[in-house]
């Protein structure tokens, strides 16, 4: 069975009958490639597949005619949120509050709703009125064609992967920790630690994850990164430090303590590209001092996970547009 198949049947758990039942009947080429499922109270059922989106219909079809769309009622929000929440939004209060929630599969679900507020700061969301279900994909072997450029001898290469929403860096990232932690013809297996604030990596259900990181990799799940960075280097002695999305001051000086104890670390940020991303504050000074020795740039200019181009420390080019998987 397609892996694309395979992980819209996951996702198919949390969701009501009559959604599971609509999305049964989409064509197989779009179930395939369905990468976020929107539903939003009183409005139509959206997809977004490859670089499409459509509305559907009740029997599956696609239509850009929000009109003929299929409407996610306030009932079936009601139960929706009982799925994922197995009947207690208490237990997910945490997650509420950072606006998703990490599901079976290690997918997650994007909410909006009306913000609960206290003294200022964000206590949780409640009236929980849109949900966004983005499909987490597992390729493995992708990291081949970039794990040349990032092996030297027995380095890896402090590396920043920089791309836009949805153009596939984070499961660049997690095949590189994959690989890294397996070892390859490049170089032999590798201690890895991730830190996986949004548990999106590895995709951990009650600690364990649910995709493939590699025999040799522990996982600190739902934890802050700049907090979680440094347990790691004093709890599991990794040499090499995987994390996603950096961009707070408290993520740089972590990254700076991990580089001057002899640990290696592999992160993304979000970007359009290595010039936009030096005009970014952290980010710039992290790039002006050194931090990082190789960058990769994604994009979707020809599908998901087209290499825009791969530098050096110096932002010198290696190797310009690849696609990294087929569509």
């Amino acid at each position: 069975m397609d892996k694309g198949v395979t992980q819209v049947k996951e996702i198919s758990t949390i969701l009501p009958a009559s959604v599971r039942h609509i999305l049964s009947a989409l064509p197989l080429a779009v179930r395939e490639n369905i990468e976020e499922i929107r539903l939003r109270q009183n409005m139509p059922l959206e997809i977004r597949y490859g670089q499409l989106s459509s509305y559907v219909t009740p029997t599956g079809q696609l239509t850009a005619n929000s009109r003929q769309g299929w409407v996610f009622t306030e009932e079936q929000a009601g139960k929706l949120i009982n799925q994922i929440s197995q009947h207690s939004l208490y237990a997910l209060e945490e997650e509420l509050k950072r606006g998703y929630i990490t599901v079976v599969g290690g997918h997650r679900v994007g909410i909006a709703g009306k913000v609960v507020l206290e003294r200022g700061e964000v206590k949780g969301i409640r009236d929980l009125t849109s949900f966004n279900i983005r499909i987490a994909r597992e390729k493995k072997g992708i990291a081949q064609k970039v794990l040349p450029f990032l092996l030297e001898a027995a380095r890896v290469h402090n590396t920043l992967i920089i791309s836009p929403p949805q153009c596939g860096k984070t499961t660049l990232l997690r095949d590189i920790a994959r690989s890294l932690s397996y070892g390859s013809e490049w170089a032999s297996s590798r201690k890895v630690a991730i830190v996986d604030e949004r548990s999106e990596i590895a995709g951990c259900l009650h600690g364990v994850p649910q995709r493939d990181v590699g025999p040799r990799t522990d996982v600190l799940d739902a934890c802050p990164k700049a907090v979680g960075m440094m347990m790691m280097i004093r709890s599991m002695s990794p040499e090499v430090l995987i994390v996603d999305e950096i961009g707070r001051q408290e993520d740089s000086d972590a990254i700076w303590e991990a580089v001057y104890a002899g640990v290696s670390v592999v992160c993304t940020a979000h970007g359009w590209d290595v010039e936009e991303t030096t005009r970014r504050p952290m980010l710039a000074k992290l790039i002006q001092q050194g931090a990082f020795t190789r960058y990769i740039t994604l994009s979707r200019s020809s599908g998901i996970g087209t290499i825009q181009g791969i530098y050096d420390q110096a932002l010198q080019p290696l190797q310009k547009e690849e696609q990294l998987w087929s569509r």
